[in-house]
């Protein structure tokens, strides 16, 4: 039965291992940047990598199940943590994730804010065509969101002029980085 349950098992040293990973993870992402790991936030990321861990570890190793689900368990309850506290400080949520970044305004490009982002003109120039923007005076706005995505706001070209964007869309995107 030690692979159901060890009283070996160091569990309190898992719960903690597990909190550190979830934060070292969490910061390794932050500092490499968004585009590394598009369509996650570096929260998702860092528990989907640590999820993944465990699980591996505990079905290829003498980890016992009572020892791989303590740590799944502790990830899930400090994501449940994590997420409340977001709610209530969203200082917390701008530490733990990337704020969108506004890439181009209207039709000027950003540069510093390709360079920060560490985006291509080309890259954003491929953006521009799959979104159908035909002339730079079509796009309002393009934006690198925090999950690596990138957003692309235009109009028809007719419409250019008399369009704006409502500032409640706008409100959370950094125009600087």
């Amino acid at each position: 039965m030690d692979w159901i349950y060890d009283i070996k098992d160091p569990l309190t040293e898992t719960l903690l291992g597990s909190i550190l990973i979830f934060i070292v993870v969490i910061i390794f992402t932050r500092i490499i940047g968004l585009r590394s790991f598009a369509k996650f936030t570096a929260y998702d990321f860092a528990f989907t990598v640590a999820i993944g861990s465990i699980i591996s570890s505990t079905l290829t190793s003498s980890t016992s199940i009572a020892h791989g689900s303590v740590a799944i368990g502790s990830l899930l309850v400090l994501t449940y943590i994590f997420s409340t506290l977001q709610k209530k400080f969203p200082a917390l949520s701008s530490t733990i994730s990337n704020k969108p970044l506004l890439l181009m305004k209207g039709s000027e490009i950003l540069e510093d804010n390709l360079t920060s982002a560490r985006i291509e003109k080309s890259q954003l120039m491929a953006k521009l065509r799959e979104a159908n923007v035909s002339k730079l005076n079509q796009v309002q706005a393009v934006i690198l969101e925090s999950t690596g995505d990138i957003s692309v706001l235009h109009t028809m070209e007719e419409d250019a002029e008399f369009s704006q964007i409502d500032t409640e869309i706008l409100n959370s995107v950094r125009e600087k980085p």
